[in-house]
């Protein structure tokens, strides 16, 4: 199996500073941010992807969190229209990656807002977030794009956390891993998915690398659901780095090989 690439961008100098919307601000301790996050592009490349770095970018302290800056569904690559404006910033350098990569890009633009945290893929549908970082018009932009592609674009509303994927993912049967106490599991049963509570909120959070589950390692009876379940599991710790409301999904913008 030929591994999707793996797009990643170095933790800022600056990373204390990041956008914050349901935790209160605590010190991060930034070598060990480094060292959390080198850890994760080490287990990526140890998996079988091909790792490409954006550039470094100290002076935009949400860099290291690249999923918000783009969707890739198909072939295609949506570059977002990040709900906070201080990040819009970061696409200039995500774009550029990309075209480098020879990926077919296509833009949001304004008013759409949209973050890729808060789009979850599973099968053919797409469901996003309604949340403090996308809104209607941003689901409406993304469903012309991705409509033509064969994809069902499904809205419901996050209001517990900061982004959909902070609440719920899904592992590789399609079940989709849920903290019930931010996110209302309907929306997904409703979908004739299955759905599984986790006993952690980090656990709602995992990063799928084929048919391996990545769980972080502040979510441990998650990783143990999950073994059970006859997946892979592997873990790392990104403690720091959930300080700043990260989850692992956060670090990486997947894209077909």
């Amino acid at each position: 199996m030929t591994l999707p690439t793996a797009l990643v961008r170095a933790v800022s100098a600056r990373v204390d500073r990041a956008e914050l919307t349901f935790l209160d601000r605590v010190p991060v301790d930034l070598p060990r941010a480094v060292a959390q996050h080198r850890a994760y592009v080490d287990l990526l490349a140890g998996l079988g992807h091909r790792v490409v770095h954006v550039a470094a970018a100290d002076e935009l302290p949400d860099g290291t969190f690249v999923e918000d800056t783009a969707v890739v569904v198909g072939e295609l690559a949506v570059l977002t229209r990040p709900g906070a404006a201080g990040r819009r910033p970061e696409l200039a350098t995500v774009r550029a990656t990309l075209a480098g990569l020879g990926v077919r890009t296509a833009a949001l633009e304004a008013p759409a807002r949209l973050d890729g945290g808060d789009v979850l893929q599973v099968a053919e549908r797409v469901f996003v977030g309604l949340s403090g970082r996308t809104d209607h018009d941003g689901v409406a932009a993304l469903r012309s794009l991705v409509a033509p592609l064969g994809r069902a674009v499904v809205p419901l509303p996050v209001h517990g956390c900061l982004h959909l994927k902070t609440g719920a993912t899904a592992l590789p049967d399609g079940t989709v891993l849920i903290d019930p106490d931010v996110l209302d599991p309907a929306p997904f049963a409703d979908a004739g998915l299955p759905v599984l509570p986790v006993p952690e909120p980090a656990g709602a959070n995992v990063l799928l690398s084929g048919d391996r589950v990545v769980v972080a390692a502040s979510a441990p009876g998650t990783a143990e659901l999950v073994r059970r379940r006859g997946h892979e599991v592997r873990t790392v710790d990104i403690g720091e780095l959930e300080k700043l409301e990260a989850g692992l999904t956060c670090l990486s913008v997947l894209v077909p090989a």
